[in-house]
């Protein structure tokens, strides 16, 4: 980690004017009991020594930053129906500032209460579903996913009917650190209303805050090149969700943040085994966002985007960049695979092949992902026979190199399958004990900077 700095506070988001957004308040909450406190991004950002309580669980203004919570105006295809009717309905955009990377990143909740598109909910968070975004989110990191962060979670002292947990359950607020919050759907809702200017200065805002690249002088020029960038984030990011094992479980094109970030946790799973039928959201009846179709999906919403760009931008141009998503797709599954397994990179065709070894092997499923990639990794041999392994043997000949980090000589890998989710909540709900769900936090770190110290050069 860098050193800590100073709070850089940028509320750039303003520049798009208020038809963007709606200025909101916090709820008030009864209690603010600490739960989750991410002090090593907290360094990064000049945040070492906030007061902790009262700005992310009573909202009071970060110095130099946004004077009021920004609930976001956004639409979305929620399961391929288009939905108007959406938008920051239990969150906001609570700041904005650099980090030491000098990244815009920005400070966003769930839980905070409700805002205009709150429609019939209360705005607000179980404590499961912050404790589960907390794990999911730490453990992506650790697998080089590119994935908001969870920056702090207060317990808030109410209880809360739900319809999927045992109620009444316990309500929190989780403040959530991302590299932005502008969605596939904020320009779905520009385009709805055929705001062909507000979809350009979206697009601006977007390449000149997000990717820090200078907008191009022609609208139709903006429109392609960021489309050319989100098609290659996106289908990096399908391509991380699978080298992970991880089924995000609601890919709907609001879910989908135009940097190729991972963010909003509901109904997520690590997947047991190579299936690529395997589901996290009980209520995705027909798999539509199953582990396998994950990269189907994304590129199914990045084509929404696309549809709204060509209100400003040349049809055909955007159409050949979209097509171009399946092999950049292919070539960053290849890249995940090979970092998840250890490996440096070694020329174009021997990567594909020990790619499409490694692939064989995991689809046999005679192993589990986090036990292929852990026992395979560092020069080590998994033991498992037939003709699939023998060839990855074969493709991996030469390629590994000894790992030095005591992680790989653990009897176990680190991971996050939903039944120790639930082991790790039990003894939460039933008496208040943090001691498990805190081990599992710095079980996690561990295997960060294992993959961290032994990455592949």
């Amino acid at each position: 980690m860098s050193e800590p700095q100073a709070t850089r506070p940028d509320p750039a988001i303003l520049e798009l004017g208020d038809g963007f957004y709606d200025p909101v308040e916090a709820a008030h909450f009864a209690q603010a009991i600490p739960r989750f406190l991410n002090r090593r991004w907290a360094r990064r950002l000049g945040l070492g020594d906030v007061d902790w309580e009262a700005h992310f669980a009573r909202f009071a203004p970060l110095p130099g930053n946004l004077p009021r919570p920004l609930a976001l105006r956004y639409h979305g295809h929620q399961f391929r129906h288009y939905n108007p009717d959406i938008g920051d309905g239990r969150g906001f955009l609570f700041a904005q500032l650099r980090d030491d990377r000098n990244r815009l990143l920005d400070l966003g909740t769930k839980g905070s209460g409700q805002t205009p598109y709150s429609r019939f909910g209360d705005g607000r968070l179980t404590l499961k579903g912050g404790v589960r975004e907390v794990l999911a989110t730490e453990m992506l990191e650790a697998l080089g996913v590119d994935t908001s962060k969870s920056f702090a979670l207060f317990e808030t002292g109410e209880s809360l009917e739900r319809n999927d947990e045992p109620s009444p359950t316990r309500g929190a607020v989780l403040t959530r650190l991302s590299h932005g919050h502008i969605r596939i759907g904020s320009f779905q809702r520009l385009a709805y209303f055929e705001d062909a200017e507000g979809i350009d200065r979206l697009a601006t805002y977007c390449l000149a805050r997000l990717y820090d690249e200078e907008p191009d002088a022609a609208p139709a020029d903006r429109a392609a090149h960021l489309l050319d960038r989100v098609v290659s984030r996106t289908a990096t990011l399908a391509a991380s969700y699978l080298a992970a094992g991880f089924v995000h479980g609601v890919l709907n094109s609001d879910n989908i943040n135009v940097t190729g970030e991972s963010f909003d946790y509901g109904p997520w799973r690590f997947a047991p085994e190579w299936d690529e039928g395997f589901t996290a959201a009980y209520f995705d009846h027909g798999g539509l966002y199953a582990f396998g179709r994950q990269p189907e999906a994304i590129h199914w919403d990045v084509a929404q985007l696309a549809g709204c760009l060509a209100l400003v931008g040349d049809e055909a141009v955007l159409g050949d960049l979209l097509s171009d998503f399946a092999p950049r797709f292919q070539r960053a599954l290849v890249e995940k695979l090979l970092w998840r397994l250890g490996i440096a990179p070694a020329g174009e065709a021997d990567d594909r092949t020990l790619a499409r070894a490694m692939l064989a092997a995991l689809k046999t499923r005679a192993v589990g992902i986090d036990d292929f990639f852990f026992h395979w990794r560092g020069g080590r041999d998994g033991g498992q026979q037939g003709e699939a392994f023998d060839a990855l043997r074969a493709a991996l000949d030469g390629r590994q190199r000894p790992q030095s980090h005591p992680y790989w000589s653990d009897p176990h890998p680190c991971a996050m399958l939903i039944d120790e989710v639930e082991a790790l909540w039990a003894p939460i709900a039933g008496h208040d004990d943090w001691a498990p769900f805190e081990a599992k936090i710095a079980a996690i770190r561990r295997l960060a900077d294992a993959m961290t110290s032994d990455a592949p050069a």
